[in-house]
């Protein structure tokens, strides 16, 4: 669906001060002093992963190890029903963030008293791409501008001190099965973006616009595209040799869904590229060649966007095993030599060190069990891999799952430690070729091209989540935190030798960083994985973090956790979304947590097993990914089997067919027969019928259980 031609930009020009203070020249743009270069002093967290070089460290050390046990609340914000599974920024003491459909906030960093807000009205304009994510993970600041993706696909800069737009353009036409949930990148004045899919036929690529008027500068595709109408560029007729069949009536996939790094010395950008789409290498590309840029880290220059040199984690993938997860640059001293080095973890369960003047590889280890590949040959930079884990003639046992080894979550290196923290799975899963029917989805479904079941509906044990210290020189584990549950928050590793994280259960932790010994905890009544952050303002120190669930990752937890998921309280109505931060003396409360109400009564349901599994499967494919598996409502969407609605069939038909609710971010599934929406409305009130203990009827042990992995 992405044609070989330049897309149309939407740019619109507000008035704005260009003044520059303090700023370098490169690459043609100009640069504040205080932007993200990897020497600051730690006093403001301006993106994503603070830095240049994503580390998600900051050097900040009044919290240390010896006085974190002080660290209090100094207050907290209530947040409305959406996404808060999104990191903030921080800048000259005013928090940023974007939650729900990429509605962002300014926030006085002292006293909580919002500032500003900014609501782009996504559910007016998203149309059908609201079926495929919710939210963004992060967003940017630069020379005074805030800048923030959206599910439609717009890209905008925002005046920091009014929320006021400056620019906005389109990234990629509606058309399109895609959205963005990744946080820009402000690299040298320019603003780096990508997309997310796997909701049908996509075709990956980066762009690059001017921060300053948002007028297009470069883009670089993941995958080739017809070769009838031509290549883009020379990397695309190089990618080309390494696909076969007619890959490209798929798209390939390839989308750049989350992780960007630069190298200011060199003005290199860094990119991972995600999984393909279908998934099954013999459907998408008759099971040949490395279908080149997939699950690569790929580095381009940042003025033009010219391919340098790639590294492929994954060739040939066949596993959704995604190369975005973060990308994180240091400088290690290895066999006594110090090399410029980037490092990522991602899904297929290696950590891999590369040298990222050139891309080739330091070295590659896993970190969790793998049983897909015996190792990563070091000399061809390859995975050996294991007979039959291509599931090509039967079902493979596949570890890790597409649920990932590590996924978006970002990890942190803290250089003063030496160390990188890993927010790691350990989940295996068993993988079969798609039906001989199968199709591309073009109803924004997920429905990526293989069968994958697992966890406790297939009666299998729950995955497990553990926090790891990973000694990149080495590649060997310094110590690990074991948790009941595969949801691990975001990861911040501080220069007072501290390593912050949160988890599903609501605990906010601190940890040493050099020895794992827990320090400090708090609850924050909530379920919590996102990102934090810490920062000076007022002259003291402060750690954020927002409160809540959201994306996909965790969208999946009743199916992974099994039944007794609940006990964390993940309900959508009621969980605590909330702005939370900390300093030392502190002395600021929450109140209890709340529980969740107890499903309607509904007298007129009558039990009919034979249309459980029908519904079931109709609610997997189009619900789950914003209502959660088994309805739990995980995630944006409300917890269905608590809802009035599906007790009237006409209610239920003027917001899932009518879209009643569209603009509060309710997607319209208008194609849905009475059939399919009386199976879908079943489902949920027995699952209602469940909730309040009057029976109903649940999968069988060893069936199925489709995952929705994006």
């Amino acid at each position: 669906m992405i044609r070989s031609v330049r897309l149309p930009l939407l740019a619109v020009l507000a008035g704005c001060s260009l003044a520059l203070a303090g700023g370098v020249a490169l690459g043609g743009a100009t640069q504040p002093a205080a932007q993200l270069s990897d020497n600051s002093d730690g006093s403001d967290w301006p993106g994503y992963g603070r830095t240049f070089g994503q580390q998600h460290y900051s050097p900040l050390a009044e919290i240390d190890a010896g006085n974190v046990g002080g660290l209090g609340l100094a207050w907290s914000m209530d947040l409305p029903l959406g996404n808060t599974a999104t990191q903030p920024i921080a800048v000259d003491g005013v928090l940023y963030f974007a939650t729900g459909l990429s509605v962002v906030r300014a926030v006085d960093a002292v006293t909580g008293r919002q500032l500003w807000e900014y609501d782009p009205e996504v559910g007016k304009v998203a149309g059908m791409n609201l079926r495929l994510g919710w939210g963004v993970r992060g967003l940017a600041w630069w020379d005074g501008r805030i800048y923030v993706g959206t599910q439609d696909g717009r890209l905008l800069a925002l005046d920091a001190k009014s929320g006021k737009p400056v620019w906005t353009v389109q990234t990629f036409t509606p058309d399109l099965a895609a959205y963005i949930s990744g946080a820009p990148r402000v690299l040298a004045g320019r603003v780096i973006i990508g997309f997310g899919g796997s909701g049908g036929v996509s075709r990956g690529y980066v762009s690059a616009y001017d921060a300053r008027t948002g007028k297009f500068l470069w883009r670089f595709h993941t995958v080739p595209g017809d070769p009838a109408k031509g290549f883009e560029d020379e990397a695309m007729a190089m990618a080309a040799k390494t696909w076969s069949g007619e890959w490209w009536k798929f798209g390939g996939g390839g989308d750049v869904w989350n992780s960007i790094a630069y190298d200011e010395e060199s003005d290199t950008v860094y990119f991972g590229v995600g999984s393909p789409y279908p998934y099954s290498h013999k459907l998408r590309s008759e099971g040949k060649g490395d279908n080149l840029f997939l699950e690569s880290i790929v580095a381009v220059d940042g003025r033009t966007g010219k391919y340098k040199w790639h590294y492929q984690t994954t060739p040939g993938d066949t596993w959704d095993y995604d190369a975005t997860m973060d990308i994180e640059l240091a400088d290690l001293e290895i066999d006594g030599k110090l090399r410029k080095v980037l490092m990522q973890a991602p899904k297929n369960g290696f950590f891999y060190v590369i040298d990222r003047t050139d891309g080739k590889l330091i070295s590659a280890e896993p970190f969790v069990p793998v049983t897909w590949a015996t190792r990563i040959d070091r000399a061809t930079g390859r995975p050996v891999e294991v007979p039959g884990a291509r599931y090509e003639t039967a079902p493979a046992r596949i570890s890790p799952s597409p649920l990932a080894a590590h996924n978006w979550l970002p990890m942190a290196y803290s250089p003063k430690a030496g160390l990188v923290f890993i927010p790691a799975v350990d989940f295996p899963v068993t993988f079969s070729q798609p039906d001989p029917s199968w199709q591309p989805a073009t109803d924004r479904n997920t429905d990526a091209g293989a069968k994958i079941s697992g966890g406790p509906l297939a009666g299998e044990k729950p995955p497990a989540g553990r926090l790891i210290a990973w000694n990149p020189v080495t590649q060997k584990e310094a110590w690990r935190v074991d948790y009941p549950t595969y949801i691990n928050g975001g990861v911040l590793a501080t220069g007072g030798n501290l390593v912050f994280q949160a988890t599903v259960d609501g605990m906010f932790k601190a940890f040493a960083a050099d020895s794992g010994r827990q320090l400090w905890q708090f609850d924050t009544r909530a379920p919590t994985i996102a990102p934090p952050i810490t920062y000076r303002a007022g002259g003291r120190q402060y750690v954020t973090v927002l409160t809540g669930l959201g994306m996909a990752y965790p969208m999946n937890a009743a199916v992974l956790a099994g039944p007794g998921i609940e006990k964390y309280g993940l309900d959508s109505r009621s969980q605590a979304r909330r702005v939370l931060t900390f300093v030392i003396g502190g002395k600021q409360a929450l109140p209890p947590r709340q529980a969740p109400p107890l499903p309607p009564e509904d007298p007129g349901f009558k039990p009919e097993p034979a249309r459980f599994m029908p519904g079931a499967m109709a609610f997997s494919t189009h619900c789950l990914v914003c209502h959660g598996s088994m309805a739990v409502g995980s995630t944006q969407g409300p917890d269905l089997r608590r809802s009035a609605y599906p007790l009237d069939k006409a209610a239920f038909d003027s917001i899932v067919r009518g879209g009643a609710l569209q603009e509060r971010g309710m997607p319209r599934f208008q194609e849905f027969s009475d059939a399919k929406l009386e199976e879908i409305r079943y489902y949920i009130r027995a699952r209602a019928a469940e909730l309040r203990g009057a029976g109903s009827p649940a999968p069988e042990p060893g069936a199925e259980s489709p995952l929705n992995l994006k």
